[in-house]
């Protein structure tokens, strides 16, 4: 880090990722470190006053004090362990040149990190807190790669809760024969396909093989809408049917037949009687569609919405896109998978490749298509524009 850009962070004043200290308090530094390591990393300058954002500066013998401390605080007082790296800046003032010690936190792979009394702090705006809610607490091991949403088991559920019928024909698509020819017991082939665990359905299981998946989980439906003008607020709509309910593979047929329908056919053949094509590409909405069910975060309790305007439809997933991967990179097809075992299950169900490139592939057909991951409200947006109404064949 350079002198300038110092100054200018201590100028923009205390965020998310960056925070103030004068002195070296460590049980306060191992509780911004922890902060930082289980959010999105940051920089915490020593020897600025963290009320005034003042660059105060740290003399010699402070500053190799402190640095020796550093790495004893991240091994002895952060749980796991997380390694940093410090750096001293020159900041010159008046005629002194005064020295701040940078202490750079990367976000963790190994979340969520704690203190020495098993507390959770993650940043919260420019402050920090402790982290209670159990959902929030599933996010973190999920994105520290220790607890998969569609892995885990579903209280309440059993094996009769699960569809034997659907199980054994995606059995049989997988392996080429029944789990009877290969001399398992229906339970046994439940088990090793992880859709049963300890005598109860996992939520992968569930979402794909259920009888009436949101008999238990209510909330794991798409809602869909299609409105008069452009304006979420607005109280007219065309059509608002009830909410898409079943398996993954039901959900996405239903989808798939309510933009259809709601979507305008444009004739392209000169034949009155020719069929018309979708104004937006049939390809891309599956992609996108399959992109929501199979990547959603299902930690979060809500539903996927599909929202049809005059001028754009909006697919909106649960949750933001996982660990540090970013809009850019998911364009390109590099990915991250937040649900193993429904991504498993879907190259089998539906046309799904599993390869981390259905966006990369909407986007060809579609390349208008703007991808919005908003980390304040956890949601990812795919908005789609549509064409006007003129040299429309059929609704």
């Amino acid at each position: 880090m350079t002198s300038d850009e110092l100054v200018e962070l201590v100028k923009e004043g205390e965020t998310s990722r960056v925070q103030f200290k004068i002195e070296m308090d460590e049980d306060k530094i191992a509780t911004e470190i922890i902060a930082l390591a289980n959010t999105k990393g940051g920089v915490i300058l020593l020897g600025v006053h963290d009320k005034t954002g003042e660059i105060a500066g740290l003399n010699f013998e402070q500053l190799q004090k402190y640095n020796n401390r550093i790495a004893a605080i991240a091994s002895d007082k952060v749980k796991p362990q997380i390694f940093i790296v410090t750096e001293v800046v020159s900041v010159k003032k008046d005629s002194e040149n005064l020295k701040i010690l940078v202490i750079s936190v990367e976000e963790g792979v190994n979340k969520p990190y704690k203190d020495t009394s098993g507390i959770i702090w993650v940043k919260q705006g420019s402050d920090k807190r402790k982290l209670t809610d159990n959902a929030a607490i599933a996010r973190l091991l999920q994105q520290g790669k220790e607890l998969f949403a569609d892995e885990m088991e579903i209280d309440g559920t059993g094996i009769n809760d699960l569809n034997e019928w659907l199980f054994n024909a995606y059995f049989k698509k997988e392996f080429g024969q029944t789990y009877a020819e290969l001399g398992l017991s229906y339970e046994q082939a439940l088990t090793v396909k992880r859709t049963l665990k300890n005598g109860q359905a996992t939520l992968a299981g569930l979402m794909f093989f259920g009888n009436e998946p949101q008999n238990f989980r209510p909330v794991f439906t798409i809602k869909t809408v299609s409105y008069f003008g452009n304006d979420i607020a607005g109280n007219n709509y065309r059509n608002k049917p009830n909410d898409l309910v079943g398996t993954i593979p039901e959900l996405f047929k239903q989808a798939m037949m309510f933009l259809t329908a709601s979507l305008f056919h444009v004739q392209k053949d000169p034949d009155f009687n020719s069929k018309g094509e979708l104004e937006i590409s049939k390809i891309a909405l599956e992609e996108l569609v399959q992109n929501a069910l199979l990547h959603r975060d299902y930690f979060k309790s809500s539903p996927i919405r599909i929202i049809i305007f005059d001028n754009r439809v909006e697919i909106i997933s649960p949750g933001s896109l996982p660990n540090t991967l970013t809009v850019e990179e998911a364009k390109f097809g590099n990915p991250v998978t937040r649900n193993h075992q429904l991504v498993k299950f879907a190259t089998h169900t539906l046309p799904y490749s599993g390869l981390g490139s259905g966006l990369k592939r909407a986007l060809k057909e579609q390349p208008n298509i703007e991808l919005i991951n908003d980390e304040k409200s956890g949601l990812f947006v795919a908005v789609i524009p549509r064409l006007s109404p003129p040299s429309v064949v059929s609704v």
